[in-house]
């Protein structure tokens, strides 16, 4: 029997097209194309598609979200510090209505107090935080679980 292959659309907010730029020692070295690369090979591991979408424009990621019903089975998100306090990207996020995991390369929790607000948690099944890019071999692990039981 052979596997679903889901895809799943990883989105990245604010700033995070200046990964490689950042503070290394807490974002570390990679730049966004070497991450998404890393990403995709992971991915392509699990038997999972992968698509991917990066703005600085909290209006266009809201619009991202809201296309997204046909084009994902599930999403991958680091709002970057729109976790924080966008409202309306929480709101798309309901919208969507997709299996989701709030995912951040910095530990969140052990940074600044504002840091450890999210307003999108209660949407996702699961948060991770703090492992940099391997964070992202342990979501679309979580996904591919996920989906295989909901979908199941």
């Amino acid at each position: 029997m052979t596997r679903r292959r889901y895809t799943i659309e990883v989105m990245h907010g604010v700033n995070l097209d200046q990964l490689g730029r950042r503070d290394p020692l807490l974002y570390g070295t990679l730049t966004l194309p070497e991450l998404e690369r890393q990403i995709e090979g992971q991915a392509e591991q699990l038997e999972l598609g992968t698509r991917f979408f990066q703005t600085n424009h909290e209006g266009a990621f809201v619009e991202h979200l809201h296309g997204l019903g046909e084009e994902a089975d599930a999403i991958i998100l680091n709002p970057g510090s729109w976790t924080h306090y966008a409202w309306a990207i929480r709101d798309a996020l309901e919208i969507a209505a997709l299996p989701a995991i709030e995912i951040h390369l910095s530990d969140v929790e052990h940074r600044e107090p504002w840091r450890r607000v999210s307003v999108i948690r209660d949407l996702c099944f699961t948060t991770i935080s703090g492992r940099g890019p391997d964070g992202y071999l342990d979501a679309l692990s979580q996904m591919r679980e996920e989906l295989d039981r909901v979908r199941a």
